[in-house]
């Protein structure tokens, strides 16, 4: 039985958490991080995806899917239909942040070097329609809340993996019903260890406003949605 679900976001530390998790003996991946049943291959049918996830009595079954935070209502709605109970996770990140570190990961699989790309290069991923949409967060939340109350969605924080991990991880688990026991102490040396980093190169400050037109309006609109000052997101 699937248990949770983690919808993102993208670059937003989302596999660093599921190294996490993975290491809590109450909690289970059994078909890894990321399953792309509901947004890449829903064809396989339900039953197939129930397969994924068998019955424990020991430990909660999930999977964290960046993409599913873009699913449409109508696809959440028969993730509800079918999972009533479900509890959810969508990391956060600074939005203006999130954009450049998958511009940057989407350079890398073009194999292009950071100087060979222009701005306009930039610019152009920038304003594709999936950096776009997987930066409106309070768009992606907004469907999400249609068909999930606000207590089954937990909202995590991309800073807080490294201001406080331990933190997040309690938050996390207290969501799921879990209690972190001795875990945390097993886990405390991987806490502040990279996984799947970025390169790590610095905005240019050529693109900063074109970032800031896109998103300054919907970091507002987040604020709005959560009622929550996020203005030390407009670098």
């Amino acid at each position: 039985m699937l248990h949770f679900i983690g919808i993102g976001a993208q670059k937003a530390g989302t596999t660093w958490l599921y190294e996490m998790l993975s290491r809590h003996p109450g909690i289970a991946f059994p078909a890894g991080k990321e399953v792309h049943f509901w947004d890449a291959h829903f064809e396989r049918g339900l039953p197939w995806y129930d397969a994924c996830f068998p019955d424990s009595a020991a430990r909660l079954n999930g999977e964290i899917t960046p993409a599913y935070a873009m699913l449409p209502s109508e696809r959440i709605a028969l993730i509800k239909q079918a999972y009533p109970e479900l509890r959810l996770f969508y990391i956060l990140r600074n939005p203006i942040q999130r954009a450049w570190s998958s511009a940057l990961m989407a350079l890398g699989r073009a194999e292009m070097t950071l100087e060979e790309a222009s701005d306009q290069w930039f610019i152009d991923h920038f304003l594709s329609a999936g950096s776009l949409a997987r930066g409106d967060y309070a768009d992606c939340l907004q469907n999400w809340r249609e068909h999930f109350s606000a207590d089954q969605i937990l909202i995590l924080y991309y800073e807080q993996i490294r201001l406080d991990p331990a933190a997040l991880l309690c938050t996390c688990l207290a969501h799921l019903g879990l209690e972190h026991g001795i875990f945390l102490d097993e886990v405390r040396e991987q806490m502040s260890g990279r996984v799947f980093a970025g390169a790590g190169h610095a905005l240019r400050p050529t693109l900063l406003p074109i970032l800031r037109e896109i998103y300054y309006p919907q970091i507002e609109r987040l604020s709005l949605l959560l009622n929550k000052d996020l203005s030390h997101w407009k670098v």
